[in-house]
């Protein structure tokens, strides 16, 4: 809308007559006529009179816009970029996320497995494609703990952090003492490292099993 045309529908809903407006700003007729088909536009000290006349602002008569509408526009567009999850929030994405990248690595290593002695696949290519997908899951975890907001852990979440570092601590080192063993038994050394694979799965599957430990107690509670 153009401003000739926002004048012409403010002095509608006015119900005045373009002598009205014409009587009140001290121009002719003429003038207002010219304003409303933007032949021409008033004069600087005409603005702040038309908006005491139709009881707008001068941004309103201008732009054609109400402040408010303005305001609420920036005002839904910061409230959009600056959302704070909470921690309810964080937590099932965190689940989300933990779940489908351990069905991934699952998923990685039983392709590996099915893959060259029973599809008869070339190792190389199945090796590559066992990669990507370990490289998929993990780059999915790395994104969204290193992306998710830092909230002030309560005594009972700092011990369940400090239980799933022992936990790993302790699988770490088995999984260490275990490829070591089954590496100079076999002499696999191509393969076994695959062991340090399971250890992060089993890592992420305590992580979500705490998770959703943690999201049953809170239902419990509400």
């Amino acid at each position: 809308m153009n401003f000739g045309e926002k004048l012409y529908e403010l002095r509608k809903n006015k119900n005045l007559s373009q002598e009205d407006v014409a009587d009140k700003l001290n121009v002719t007729r003429q003038t207002v006529s010219k304003w409303e088909t933007n032949q021409s536009t008033p004069d600087f000290d005409k603005i702040l009179p038309l908006c005491e006349l139709f009881e707008i602002s001068t941004q309103e008569l201008l732009t054609g816009k109400a402040p408010e509408e303005n305001n609420n526009i920036n005002t839904q567009n910061v409230e959009n970029e600056n959302k704070v999850l909470t921690k309810e929030e964080v937590r099932k994405k965190s689940a989300e996320v933990v779940s489908t990248s351990i069905f991934i690595y699952i998923l990685a290593v039983a392709i590996l497995i099915v893959a060259i002695p029973v599809l008869r696949v070339n190792p190389i290519v199945a090796t590559a494609i066992f990669l990507c997908m370990i490289a998929w899951a993990t780059a999915r975890i790395v994104k969204h703990y290193m992306s998710i907001p830092k909230f002030e852990k309560n005594k009972e979440e700092k011990r369940q952090v400090q239980i799933i570092k022992q936990i790993n601590s302790i699988v770490g080192t088995i999984c260490v003492i275990i490829y070591f063993i089954v590496s100079f038994m076999t002499m696999a050394w191509h393969i076994t490292w695959v062991i340090f694979i399971i250890d992060g799965l089993i890592c992420e599957i305590v992580k979500l099993f705490f998770m959703l430990n943690e999201k049953e107690e809170n239902v419990d509670e509400k």
